[in-house]
């Protein structure tokens, strides 16, 4: 899945469908490495491999080479979309710096952790940076770890990353970092490039109506919309069917379309209702943190209005690369957009992606949330797209 080594600097992707978890993470390290001195290995892993034999297949493959990683809900490359295997990205050659740092034992303190694992950007010192993380999907509040990441780097440093998955198991998620399983937990890498480094995101949603008001949130879940129990304010804005109101299963399928959008100074966010029913308290939220007092909005998409955000967050995030030749990107999408799309549609979704990346490598994975800034203090989203650029 590699390509020629472009100048010094390179990327490349690789992928093994085979059972054996370690021996499919030594095929696709091997087929990743296309070029001398590997500075990163980024390993997306199926949820049905076992995570300790993917960590030691990495370790034969590339002793001393530093890797990060995450479970998935579905890996994005070359070739489309897939389940079951091991994907990795490789980065290296001369130019590139990589620091990496985990906070461990998150929950409770999110906004420190996002603060801990910041630290690692001042072991490096090419111009052009990015911090990326990769979260424990299943942790709340994660806006409140990109905050404390803003915290320490202000607004000068990009972010990029996403939450890692669990095939909607929704029991246990799975980060890695040089030989060790970890949960309730932050990677933080952070990527320098004497070339620039682009992040670009968005997603395919549209507000519905008028907005309502936040007037009591707690949890990471919206309480009260315009005073009333949020839950019903939501269905009632989108004409929600009866079962929708009571039935779990048919809540989730009507809620996925239909995110909340809230207002950023960068735009309206989507965030994803559908994952966590709260049928008793007639509350709504997907676990990520929404302000009393802010603005949200019914939002709506199709296939078609998906798909077209595609084509915008990649040329934003390879226009941004200043004229520079592209090396190869990374493709965050999210599992709720994958249960929107279907089957059919992840699949065009990766053509889309295959399209702006023409000859050079691409990966990623399907999330449990994205992480993308370049300006403002929040960063992280639901339903998106979000694609790190690398030249």
């Amino acid at each position: 899945m590699g390509k020629e080594v472009h100048n010094r600097r390179w990327l490349g992707v690789g992928r093994s469908r085979l059972a054996d978890s370690a021996a499919a993470a030594t095929e696709a390290v091997v087929e990743a490495q296309i070029g001398p001195d590997p500075k990163l290995l980024i390993v997306f892993a199926a949820i049905t491999h076992d995570t300790a034999g993917v960590l030691a297949g990495v370790a034969r493959a590339a002793p001393g080479v530093p890797v990060i990683g995450c479970t998935t809900h579905g890996e994005i490359g070359v070739g489309g979309p897939a389940d079951g295997t091991v994907t990795v990205a490789a980065i290296g050659g001369a130019g590139l710096e990589i620091a990496t740092c985990a906070a461990e034992h998150v929950s409770g303190r999110q906004a420190d952790a996002g603060y801990e694992v910041a630290s690692c950007m001042r072991d490096v010192r090419q111009p052009h940076r990015v911090l990326m993380m990769l979260t424990d999907g299943l942790v709340r509040d994660q806006e409140s770890i990109v905050r404390g990441c803003y915290r320490a780097l202000g607004a000068g440093t990009p972010l990029f990353g996403g939450a890692a998955a669990d095939g909607w198991r929704m029991s246990g998620a799975y980060l890695f970092t040089d030989g060790r399983v970890l949960t309730d937990a932050v990677i933080g890498v952070a990527i320098a490039s004497e070339a620039p480094i682009a992040v670009g995101v968005g997603h395919g949603y549209r507000t519905v109506g008028q907005p309502m008001i936040v007037t009591r949130a707690a949890d990471g879940r919206v309480l009260t919309l315009d005073d009333r129990p949020a839950l019903d304010v939501y269905l009632e804005r989108v004409n929600a069917p009866p079962e929708a109101y009571t039935d779990p299963s048919a809540f989730t399928a009507f809620a996925l379309p239909r995110p909340l959008g809230v207002q950023r100074r960068s735009g309206v966010e989507a965030r994803n209702l559908s994952t966590e029913v709260d049928l008793e308290g007639r509350s709504i939220g997907g676990g990520g943190a929404i302000d009393p007092g802010g603005l949200t909005w019914v939002m709506t998409g199709d296939e078609e209005s998906i798909l077209d955000a595609v084509d915008t967050v990649c040329q934003d995030a390879l226009d941004r690369l200043a004229g520079n030749e592209p090396i190869g990107m990374l493709t965050f999408s999210c599992a709720a957009l994958r249960a929107v799309l279907g089957d059919d549609g992840i699949r065009r979704e990766c053509e889309r992606l295959q399209r702006w990346a023409g000859t050079m490598p691409f990966a990623g994975f399907y999330t449990y949330g994205e992480i993308a800034r370049n300006h403002g203090i929040d960063g992280f989203h639901n339903q998106t797209l979000a694609v790190l650029a690398l030249s």
